[in-house]
């Protein structure tokens, strides 16, 4: 698959699910995509839960939705602190309202409750959130991989195959 005329933005901020972050970003790469890690702060260093860190390239208050042409929402305990920065919730919106790639696997579907995004769709996500998917408008299932519209749910690390050829396959539409 050739992205080469494709940005994605991966989001970042501490305590992020490593495969979650790394996998997507490589992938993307590879199918030909500039991936841009985003986090709250530009050229910030953020630790993953075993330390891995990932440095932001750009922060959110500084990317318009119509920079990119999708984003990726990794899990870990990441989203809790997505959801504290009103630029990054904002993106999501803008990104989710322009109908481009909105991404999220495992607790990342946490930041899509801060949003209208899972609002009349069916999602998946690690079930221990499942109640907030519900509560945000959702239609939970356990599948592997959810496509509804432009939205893109898997439910855990071992779903990122499945999830990155949902992603893929989106982007290059």
């Amino acid at each position: 698959m050739n992205l080469k005329n494709k940005t994605v933005a991966v989001l970042v901020e501490q305590q992020y699910q490593e495969l979650e972050v790394w996998y997507p970003y490589y992938r993307l790469k590879e199918a030909g995509a500039t991936v841009w890690f985003v986090g709250p702060e530009a050229g910030k260093s953020y630790p993953s839960k075993l330390g891995y860190p990932a440095k932001s390239d750009k922060a959110a208050k500084d990317v318009k939705a119509s920079d990119i042409d999708g984003i990726v929402i990794p899990g870990g305990f990441a989203p809790d602190y997505f959801r504290r920065d009103p630029a990054t919730i904002q993106l999501v919106k803008d990104v989710f309202a322009q109908g481009k790639v909105v991404a999220a696997i495992c607790h990342g579907p946490w930041l899509l409750c801060s949003t209208p995004a899972l609002k009349g769709k069916r999602a998946t996500c690690f079930f221990a959130i499942k109640d907030d998917v519900i509560n945000a408008g959702g239609t939970y299932v356990d599948e592997e991989t959810v496509v509804d519209g432009n939205v893109i749910t898997a439910r855990k690390p071992d779903d990122l195959p499945a999830f990155m050829t949902a992603i893929l396959k989106s982007l290059g539409q």
